[in-house]
Formats: structure tokens, sequence, C-alpha cells
């Protein structure tokens, strides 16, 4: 069986890569990137591919019996260039493909959400078996900014008193590589988050703990936490978007008590105050 991972040189899709070749050979992975001399020290075979590239894609896929798409970063043009991927695995044979998509994708608020239904949608509409990987958010998505937040004296943001039930990013692409080898997952739509939760509060008063330097939350306007983020170099646009999903974690959209991930991972998720130790280390 070979199994291709999308966006293989990414955050995610490295961890993917490592988490399969501890339980396939690495000469059964390829690693589907835009440039395939990035990917030299994954250790598997790596193709050129471009979500973007229809052509080439099917190229890149042929001979390929296992995909895993994880979802484009470029916000705006996902649709279009996962119904590439789609079609082209299609075209190649592929027989399964696993998809990295929201958590709750069907009812959730945040704008991002929309991209992920429309991308589900297509996977039905293929006909080719699959599974929806519905990935929470990231606890590294707070803790990248944790220079900042250190020196600021605060972590700031617009989830008021949301739970957040975050896990770090190996054990969503631990689970990505689970779905990938085992069975039973075709047809299956898992809703991933971490065993724990937390609020901004809650994170802060660990941060504080942990680097023992007074940290507080302080908890603004939408408008004015965009307005922060534009300040801090983010895109005017991205910066009301990382507001308005901030708004959508008060109202709990980040919120996931089911422990599916734990449960397909076969172990607890990574809590929030380990990431923090490793992002401060």
């Amino acid at each position: 069986m070979t199994i291709a991972v999308t966006g293989a040189t990414g955050q995610l899709g490295r961890l993917v890569i490592a988490a399969l070749k501890t339980r396939v050979p690495a000469a059964d992975i390829v690693a589907l990137v835009r440039t395939p001399a990035k990917a030299a020290d994954l250790g598997v075979a790596a193709r050129a591919a471009d979500y973007g590239e229809p052509e080439a894609l099917a190229a890149a896929l042929a001979g390929v019996d296992t995909l895993l798409l994880i979802s484009s970063s470029e916000i705006g043009q996902r649709v279009a260039q996962h119904q590439n991927v789609i079609t082209a695995a299609k075209q190649a044979g592929v027989t399964r493909v696993a998809y990295t998509s929201l958590l709750h994708a069907d009812r959730s608020p945040l704008s991002l959400a929309v991209e992920h239904r429309q991308t589900e949608a297509a996977l039905t509409a293929s006909g080719l078996p699959f599974t929806l990987l519905r990935n929470g958010w990231y606890t590294e998505n707070y803790t990248l900014s944790i220079a900042g937040t250190l020196a600021g004296g605060a972590v700031i943001g617009s989830a008021g008193a949301g739970k957040i039930s975050s896990a770090a990013r190996a054990d969503y692409a631990e689970a990505a590589a689970v779905a990938l080898t085992g069975t039973g997952h075709d047809g299956k739509t898992y809703e991933l988050a971490g065993d724990d939760a937390y609020t901004l509060s809650d994170l802060a008063a660990e941060i504080s703990r942990q680097s023992g330097k007074p940290i507080s939350y302080k908890d603004l306007p939408e408008a004015d936490y965009a307005a922060a983020l534009a300040g801090f170099g983010l895109p005017e646009g991205f910066a009301r978007a990382v507001a308005s999903w901030d708004v959508g974690a008060s109202h709990n959209a980040l919120f996931h008590a089911g422990r599916e991930l734990s449960t397909l991972i076969g172990r607890p998720t990574t809590p929030m105050p380990v990431t923090v130790a490793a992002a401060l280390k």
C-alpha cells in the first residue's frame, strides 16, 4: 500500500510523515510537495504536486492507494484547490482519501468552516471512500506568540470565557497516521480535540506560572483585537478573520468533550501546559 501526503513539508505534514514512518516502511510513503528538494530530509520519496496544477497532481498520484489531503493554507482558494486534488485522486485510481477538516465543520460558526464544508461535499460527490479528520485548534496557535505575550505582559483576544479544547499538532498528526494505516475508518467522521479544555485566562495563568512573570488575559472587542493584530503586522483581512474566530471561541466553537482524538491515538492528548513549556524553552 502506498500512502501519499499533500503539503508534506508543512508543519502538520512533516509530523504526519514522521508518524507514518513508525507504522509503515518509508518506501510506502510519498510526500507531495511543490518543491521536492525541500522534502529531502523527510526520508521518503517526494513528488512535485501543486494544489493549483491538476495535470501535475494526476501524475503525482500515480500508483497511490491512500491519500491524506491536508487542507490548503490559502484561505479563499481552498475549494478549487481541494477539488483539483479530489479529481486527480479519482483519475489516478486512489482508493481512500482522508481529509483534514475543521472541528464541527458541519455547524461551526467560524468563517473557516465554509470551505471545509464545501470540500466535504466534494468528497461525498466524488464517490471515493473517505475519512474526515475534523481537527480542532492546535495549542501552538497560541504558544507561537508566547514571546510577544511575555513582552507585553498579557494574552490578548476576544474569546471571553469560551472553552478551548486544543491539542498539540503532533497529536493530530498521529491521528492522521492511525487513520491512514488502520482499517475501519472509511466513512467515519472524527471530531478531534484535546481531552482538557481551558480558557484564555487559564492560558495566561499557566504562562505566568511557568515563566514567573505576571501575565494576564485582556479580553478585547472584536474590532480592537483585529486592530491590535494588524498592528503586529498581520494583513488586515487576516487580522479581522482571526478576531472573528476568537469571537466564535467565546461561544465555545472550539470546545468538544468527546475525546475522540485520544481514543484514536490510544493515549491522552498533550496537555496545554506541556506545549507552553516547550514554547518557553
